[in-house]
């Protein structure tokens, strides 16, 4: 405990020293806020994971096509669920891709919190509208539809995964990577098309570019809308870099940004985060696109973790 200690002491001490270094600008009592905020960012982040709800909490997917299906977790169905009653139900679904589900006599389903003998189910749709659930105790069954694929997800907030999950790996915390960069905005929103985990296309809205700089030379990344929170219009950056593939996840790591002011966009890439595809293979994100593929080592944020199945 007193080594661990000592190194907590160490370690602030080191981010101290650099940030008071010749040029760096920030005194002792503005790093040491920035170095709570950051914590207290992360302590918010590991709390969202590790919630019933959270990413971590989805243990089963799958694609749908055209057909009868027998739904539960016994090894016989044709949708084989990781936990809840060995016979849940029968989906349906048609050819206009209606959705019909018939609980079993035993499962105990509910939906909207009523039981649920027969019901046709909504897919959802991210960031158009929410899927009909089909619930079991606190683990939910439903539909969800991304581009032209169907599938189903399955919830359990009792997962041993999430259970289990104590901490989100990152690098030291520097604040050299809290970059003010320069905001070019684009005489017009440009439309743009995001490739997902799973290849399929996403429309998006590309409101301008930042350009930064890291040891004299000059990057830049083009954020798209944050269509999960309209209200607060953040910017979304989805990027990748040379840590990408070996110490942070391949596909992509996100950064929220506030809207531009004065011209100024604040890239703080110590709270670059892991995409929720890092943390579950049931659900689908997307990825970096080509222009955000940076030819330097952000080596701040979330770093890449292996999780127990």
């Amino acid at each position: 405990m007193r080594s661990l200690k000592w190194l907590g002491v160490a370690l602030v001490a080191a981010v101290l020293g650099a940030c008071n270094a010749p040029g760096n600008g920030l005194s002792g009592d503005a790093v040491r806020e920035y170095l709570r905020e950051v914590e207290q960012w992360r302590t918010q982040r590991l709390a969202q994971l590790r919630a019933p709800e959270g990413w971590l909490s989805y243990t089963g997917s799958g694609r749908l096509k055209t057909g009868a299906y027998r739904v539960g977790s016994a090894a016989a169905n044709d949708v084989v669920l990781p936990s809840g009653p060995a016979e849940l139900g029968f989906l349906q679904v048609d050819r206009d891709g209606e959705a019909i589900f018939t609980a079993g006599s035993r499962a105990g389903a509910r939906i909207n919190g009523e039981p649920l003998e027969r019901a046709v189910l909504v897919p959802g749709v991210a960031h158009v509208n929410e899927a009909s659930r089909v619930q079991v105790g606190d683990s939910e069954f439903y539909l969800v539809r991304t581009g032209s694929i169907l599938g189903w997800r399955y919830r359990d907030p009792q997962s041993p995964r999430r259970l289990a999950f104590t901490a989100i790996e990152h690098f030291p915390v520097d604040p050299k990577w809290n970059v003010s960069a320069q905001w070019r905005p684009f005489p017009a929103p440009k439309q743009a098309v995001l490739l997902t985990s799973i290849g399929t296309p996403l429309p998006a809205v590309v409101p301008g570019e930042a350009v930064f700089e890291v040891n004299g030379r000059s990057y830049h990344l083009q954020p798209v809308l944050d269509e999960a929170a309209p209200a607060s219009r953040r910017l979304f950056f989805l990027l990748s870099d040379r840590t990408s593939g070996r110490e942070t996840y391949g596909g992509a790591r996100y950064l929220y940004a506030a809207m531009p002011t004065d011209g100024v966009v604040q890239l703080d890439f110590n709270r670059a985060e892991n995409p929720p595809c890092a943390f579950t293979p049931h659900v689908v994100c997307p990825i970096a696109p080509a222009i955000n593929r940076l030819d330097l080592a952000v080596t701040a944020g979330e770093k890449f973790q292996y999780l127990p199945q």
